[in-house]
């Protein structure tokens, strides 16, 4: 359950609208292939901004995951993706950038761009450029007239602390007409981004993303002038999260559930009246309950030597399980029990779910909200949800 990995690729982005627009024309796929160890990222931009635009780049990064999930050929992708998009009635062509990025779990990544601003490599706190070799590829276009469209394709090995950027251009054209970037963000944001791993070496990719999209609004003086997207892998040693509820079938597993919590590598979120109380006597320490740490409908937080976090069991569990369905990855700043435990999963790469299975009577009684599932039920969800929607690697273990 505890095996050593060689390294984690964490996969992070961040979104932003055009100043007034409700829907945004980047789209952005992220898929972890768990039975292969990849990770895909595709980001595509529509052409112009809106409803239209995001249909373009959505159909666009759909085909690109799905093909790639596959295996299809590189050429062949493109090309169908390229024959499917539909033509603009104003501007008579079917247009969306792309630029897809996987990479398997001996850190080799395979790179494919079309028209986007060049992808960035992050390596020894410098950023450089990728050699590319570039391919022309030919599609039918009005009559007998074939448009070319140039395909920068390329290869390369991973390493660790290294980092992959890639971004639309309303990040590398933000701030363009200003005094202070006449032509905008392009000739600075390597500065930006040396500047930023400098001063904190260990930024996830998901708040490097933000920071990058977050600077390209400031630079449009807080009014953006197109959409705005940003898309980062980070390659390091995984940062491991043990959560454990429930006490095991047999109290005589007892003991092993401590020799698990108490040796385990990482942060440790103990959920469980029960369990936390179990813990106490097995490692002989004392919970000290935490007054003050009341959310609306959740009981209290508790603290324990070596444990990060102890909360109560089946309804913040239950409320953890809302949060990752909603998916809300930009404001994190909710309070309570459920939303830190939310907090430090984003933080987290290696989730080990460890659920005791003895069945706690209170859970069952047919009078209680249909939100308090059994525990078992609950956990697996969870799990579902953050091997799907958050791309982390989920180990559970019944006991």
């Amino acid at each position: 359950m505890l095996e050593k990995e060689k390294f984690f690729i964490e996969v992070g982005s961040y979104q932003n609208n055009k100043f007034n627009n409700i829907v945004c024309g980047d789209s952005v796929l992220l898929r972890k292939c768990i039975g292969e160890n990849r990770n895909i990222a595709v980001l595509s931009d529509g052409l112009g901004s809106g409803v239209k635009a995001n249909v373009l780049s959505t159909m666009t990064a759909s085909m690109a995951m799905n093909f790639r999930v596959r295996h299809e050929p590189i050429l062949r992708t493109i090309k169908a993706i390229m024959d499917t998009l539909p033509v603009d009635s104003v501007r008579n062509i079917s247009y969306s950038t792309f630029t897809i990025i996987d990479v398997d779990s001996d850190g080799e990544a395979k790179i494919v761009e079309f028209d986007n601003p060049p992808l960035l490599l992050v390596r020894d706190n410098k950023v450089t450029r990728i050699k590319t070799d570039d391919t022309i590829i030919k599609r039918k276009a009005e009559g007998d007239r074939q448009d070319e469209r140039l395909i920068k394709m390329s290869n390369i090995t991973l390493k660790k602390e290294d980092r992959l950027i890639c971004f639309s251009d309303g990040v590398s054209q933000s701030g363009i007409g200003n005094r202070d970037m006449p032509f905008g963000w392009e000739d600075g944001i390597d500065e930006f981004i040396e500047e930023l791993v400098k001063k904190k070496p260990k930024i996830s990719a998901r708040e490097l993303s933000m920071r990058i999209v977050k600077q390209a609004e400031l630079n449009d003086i807080l009014k953006p002038k197109d959409d705005t997207s940003c898309v980062v892998l980070y390659v390091r040693e995984p940062r491991r999260l043990l959560i454990c509820t429930g006490p095991p079938f047999s109290e005589n597993k007892d003991k092993y559930l401590a020799e698990i919590v108490s040796h385990y590598r990482g942060k440790k979120i103990v959920c469980g009246g029960t369990t936390s109380q179990i813990l106490s006597r097995e490692l002989k320490r004392e919970i000290t309950v935490n007054i003050d740490d009341i959310a609306a409908g959740l009981p209290p937080s508790s603290q324990m030597e070596g444990i990060d976090l102890m909360t109560e069991g089946i309804i913040t569990l239950g409320a953890l399980s809302e949060l990752l369905r909603k998916g809300i990855n930009n404001n994190v700043s909710g309070e309570g029990p459920a939303w830190e435990i939310y907090r430090m999963i984003l933080d987290a790469d290696i989730i080990d779910l460890v659920v005791g299975t003895k069945i706690n009577v209170a859970h069952q009684d047919p009078s209680l909200p249909v939100e308090l599932e059994i525990r078992r039920n609950v956990v697996k969800n969870i799990a579902v949800l953050l091997e799907e929607r958050f791309m982390k690697e989920v180990r559970l273990k019944f006991i």
